[in-house]
């Protein structure tokens, strides 16, 4: 009985760590898309866009190419696109006010270090994501996958 017990839990960290690798490895192909995007964006004169412009488009570039990415890839869901893709862009939404507020609380009100406040931010954001990503907005999981979910 025991045996069976440390086999289980071994099976469910194993398929905590591959979820969580593949979050990873999502979030990071979606920071990169973003910085070269933004970046193409403001070099390319051309195209006539400011540094802000250029910024918000790569950032919805990259956030639409990380719905789709964690949708199938990340979290494999079955779920609907029309309740999943309106959670993602509130999550999306909160984290982008975290990321102002956090800092602004940091820094303003309690008068600490600005690296503290960016790497507090940088922390946060991501384990609130993986949690509410893998908990609300694809919490519905494809036949079979249920095992991916860490429990």
């Amino acid at each position: 009985m025991r045996a069976a017990r440390m086999s289980k839990g071994r099976s469910t960290a194993g398929a905590g760590l591959k979820l969580l690798a593949r979050f990873g490895l999502v979030g990071i192909a979606a920071t990169i898309l973003y910085a070269v995007l933004a970046t193409v964006l403001i070099k390319s004169e051309w195209i006539g866009v400011t540094p802000i412009q250029a910024s918000l488009a790569a950032y919805a570039a990259a956030a639409v190419f990380s719905y789709l990415a964690h949708k199938s890839v990340t979290f494999m869901s079955s779920g609907s696109h029309r309740s999943e893709a309106a959670r993602f862009l509130l999550l999306t939404a909160t984290g982008f006010g975290m990321a102002y507020a956090v800092p602004a609380l940091f820094t303003m009100k309690l008068g600490l270090s600005p690296i503290f406040a960016v790497l507090i931010t940088c922390l946060l954001i991501p384990a609130i994501n993986l949690l509410m990503l893998d908990r609300w907005v694809f919490a519905r999981r494809r036949s079979g996958r249920q095992g991916d979910r860490p429990t």
